[in-house]
């Protein structure tokens, strides 16, 4: 296999963990995304981590996959797996063709040598390092490459995608086309929206201007596997006799680590995207081990220079590795009519008691749910109910933008395990149906005095109506003009916390039923089935 053969190799694995990767966040139409969500979401080096570090397996270990690849062939990870990488070769490139497109005067090259910015670098990778393990992941959420990628992609273009889609269907339907459908918005909370915008912003702009600024300065990921790189067995050098210092090679290096003059690749910066491999005329790039020469010249002028075979190895090794990962990755839409509610004739005056906000269900604790959340929105972007939303400080500072349960946008689904299903970093832990059934997240608390049955003297009973467990139920309820109603009791041992009663509640500023967050989660008690009566009359039912 030809050197030049591993740029367009690398571009294609990159298409391979890129488009999946992002469709995750912008599957609207839940066709299935999710489903392979563990083989895809497996080699993302954060989330994985973290996922390892709390429950190590195998099914959990694909950092250790990404720090062995970069120990062996330098920074592929960056450049071919990483979707945050990816995302700004693909900014990268724009800017580059609208130069070109816009006729602008020929530069000598969109990029040149630049030092290396180590105090940033490592101050911001030390200071990360510290901050996670005194108990905060603050500066890791807010850098992890992952989860910056997931908020944009979850706060910015899938609002957009929302949007065509909501404003197309209706002429798919003039047209007869009844595909589909119009999808319900999510919940937008300003300071998620904010450092999606910031994010976006400072890393196009650094992509667009400067390469892959952004992976050799503010990103820790970056950071961590250029210590190992430095040691990898296989590197990107320059043959010092064939080079001719025509600049090419370094003109072309986002990463800006190639210096024409002293004929040298730091490789701690360089990405291993092989651009460098494809330009050179003369051949004076190669990609050898580290300890061994890979090519010889020969003394005879105009005669090419001829790799030994363990640069043919050493390609065929690397083409080998790509491939087995790239092999191991492959192995609500209606809406219910609105329900007849009470009109509420006074307002509420007694605030709700919250003493705890609520983590999704098989998170187990918000202590251990604050520490493993990286904020990537994953679970923001696939809960079918729009119930998990993006935080501002209810967790404290540490987990902002952590997403928590906001029953003022939906409910919790009674049979509904995605967001366990698909977060990667183990931050929500996999629940069976049966489990998640049983998981009380939190309490459903009841404020007589607010409810309208109290107030207007009128039945209501929506939150019991919505309760899937019954733990919501109406008591007869006599009132001052001896009037017979209906109000609603909470019998706290089998409620789950899934917010149905809060949301259906109609009453305002105030609700009369609330749920009151677990710092712990617990397990409710199985709801008591009633028995179906038998019919034992010959009569037509009806």
């Amino acid at each position: 296999m030809k050197i030049r053969r591993l740029k367009p190799l690398r571009i294609c694995i990159a298409m391979v963990f890129f488009v999946p990767t992002a469709f995750l966040f912008l599957d609207i139409w839940e066709i299935g995304a999710r489903t392979f969500s563990d083989h895809l979401l497996f080699f993302q080096f954060v989330p994985s981590a973290l996922k390892f570090l709390n429950h190590p397996a195998v099914g959990a270990a694909g950092f250790m996959v990404v720090l062995i690849t970069v120990f062996m062939f330098g920074r592929v990870y960056c450049s071919a797996i990483c979707p945050l990488g990816i995302f700004q070769d693909l900014i990268s490139r724009f800017f580059s063709n609208r130069e070109k497109n816009r006729g602008e005067k020929k530069r000598s090259g969109r990029y040149k040598y630049s030092a290396p910015r180590n105090l940033l670098r490592y101050t911001v990778l030390i200071a990360t390092l510290l901050l996670f393990f005194s108990g905060t992941g603050l500066l890791l959420n807010l850098l992890d490459p992952f989860s910056s990628f997931g908020r944009f992609f979850s706060n910015l273009f899938r609002p957009l995608v929302i949007t065509l889609n909501n404003l197309g269907t209706p002429m798919a339907e003039a047209i007869g086309v009844h595909a589909f459908y119009r999808v319900q918005w999510p919940v937008y909370a300003s300071l998620s929206l904010g450092v999606a915008l910031v994010t976006l912003g400072t890393v196009g702009w650094m992509s667009a201007r400067h390469g892959r600024l952004y992976c050799n300065t503010l990103c820790p990921v970056g950071t961590l596997l250029g210590v190992i790189s430095k040691f990898s067995l296989v590197k990107i050098r320059i043959d010092k006799e064939a080079c001719r210092s025509c600049g090419r090679c370094e003109h072309l290096c986002k990463a800006g680590c190639i210096d024409v003059k002293t004929k040298t690749v730091d490789t701690d910066r360089c990405v291993s995207c092989f651009n460098c491999l494809c330009v050179c005329p003369d051949q004076a790039m190669v990609y050898q081990y580290d300890f061994q020469p890979s090519f010889q010249i020969n003394n005879q002028p105009g005669q090419k220079i001829r790799h030994r075979k363990e640069s043919v190895r050493s390609r065929r090794n690397f083409v080998l590795a790509l491939a087995a990962g790239s092999f191991g990755l492959a192995a609500g839409r209606g809406h219910a009519a609105p329900e007849m509610l009470p009109v509420q004739v006074r307002p509420t005056t007694i605030p709700e008691k919250k003493t705890s906000p609520l983590s999704p269900p098989g998170s187990i604790s918000i202590a251990r749910y604050n520490a493993i959340c990286t904020a990537c929105h994953l679970c923001v972007s696939a809960c079918p109910s729009r119930v998990l939303v993006p935080s501002v400080f209810s967790f404290g500072l540490s987990g902002m933008m952590q997403p928590q349960m906001d029953f003022d946008a939906g409910h919790c689904n009674y049979d509904c395990t995605v967001c366990s299903n698909i977060c990667p970093s183990g931050a929500i832990l996999p629940l069976t149906v049966e489990k998640k059934r049983l998981t009380q997240v939190g309490v459903a608390k009841f404020i007589k005095e607010n409810c309208v049955v109290y107030t207007d003297n009128t039945n209501c009973g929506a939150c019991s109506e919505h309760c899937p467990t019954k733990a919501v139920h109406m008591v007869p309820y006599l009132n001052a003009a001896g009037r017979k109603l209906v109000i609603p009791e909470v019998d706290e041992n089998i409620c789950v916390g899934c917010g149905g009663c809060e949301h259906a509640c109609p009453t305002k500023p105030f609700r009369a039923i609330y749920v009151d967050g677990n710092i712990e989660h617990k397990t409710a008690r199985k709801p008591k089935e009633k028995k179906m009566e038998k019919d034992t009359g010959d009569d037509f039912p009806f």
